[in-house]
């Protein structure tokens, strides 16, 4: 069991409590949790109803949601539980802003989830005004986390904003690099907006979050056991990160920007392609759990 903690809060990214109980018990504490319509649809209950052939209709489907992650709410720390609206690249900042008020109502610890797009974006800061904590999720780029800034000035919770690490790498880009950035942006901020350095595939990525200050990291349990097995390495002041591929390639660099926070949220470049796919991979992974609309 790890007798120091890391100074960033580790949440658990995954979406069974009985791997959340697990994890608690190998490290010690788990101080919050990520969920998305991914994980919920890999839940082994849900994948146990979609083997017996039954498909879920998209009441049952959020009430699933909502079993689950009352589940999960007792066994993490104040970094909470982090629930994913459920959208589609065409879903209206209202849409999105009903279904986070009623998800945050669902436990005393959640955190709602919205992508790093305009409508996301408009939903957050309607949110923040009605003291809705919120995690921005599929972030990608410096402006996307710009924005995510000024769009919740004034929150009174800590925002989060999340990086997708592992799946800039696979494209080619050292996703760590974009963590760095951001922690450097927002080095001259009123530090409302916190870094969760998110989409970890190894144990580098997570030294790395450490060693990079991010507040927060959401790591799948897979490389928190390696940690674990690992005897719980952190990193020392001469800790280096190499950003390589599977295959030993070095990553391409993600040059720092230096965009001015004071700026309105909506005038900031938003696009971003794996904001987009992501969308589109967690709408699929949501609808193949769901019954065929006649």
């Amino acid at each position: 069991m790890l007798t120091n903690k890391p100074r960033t809060k580790l949440l658990l990214d995954g979406g069974d409590p009985n791997e959340t109980l697990r994890i608690k018990r190998l490290i010690g504490f788990v101080d919050g949790q990520t969920t998305n319509p991914s994980l919920i649809a890999k839940n082994p209950e849900i994948q146990q109803l979609l083997a017996s052939g039954h498909r879920l209709s998209s009441q049952e489907e959020k009430d699933e949601y909502k079993k689950i992650v009352q589940s999960i709410s007792p066994l993490v720390g104040d970094a909470g539980v982090s629930i994913e609206v459920f959208a589609d690249l065409n879903t209206t900042a209202d849409e999105m802003l009903a279904q986070g008020q009623e998800m945050f109502s669902w436990i005393p610890n959640a955190y709602v989830k919205y992508p790093c797009t305009h409508e996301g974006l408009r939903a957050a800061q309607m949110s923040v005004q009605k003291s809705v904590r919120v995690n921005m999720t599929l972030c990608f780029s410096q402006e996307q986390a710009a924005a995510v800034y000024a769009a919740t000035k004034g929150s009174k919770a800590p925002v989060y904003v999340s990086p997708f690490v592992g799946r800039l790498n696979d494209q080619g880009e050292d996703g760590m690099d974009l963590v760095r950035n951001i922690k450097k942006m927002y080095e001259r901020s009123d530090g409302h907006v916190h870094v969760l350095a998110a989409s970890i595939r190894t144990i580098n990525h997570l030294l790395c979050s450490f060693f990079l200050g991010a507040e927060l990291a959401t790591v799948p349990s897979k490389v928190l056991q390696e940690w674990a097995t690992a005897d719980f390495p952190m990193p020392d002041q001469d800790f280096t990160y190499k950003g390589v591929d599977a295959k030993g390639k070095p990553l391409k660099p993600i040059a720092y920007k230096d965009p001015d926070l004071n700026l309105p949220w909506d005038s900031f470049d938003l696009a971003h392609e794996l904001t987009t796919k992501g969308i589109q991979k967690f709408v699929a992974d949501y609808q193949s759990t769901l019954k065929r609309s006649a």
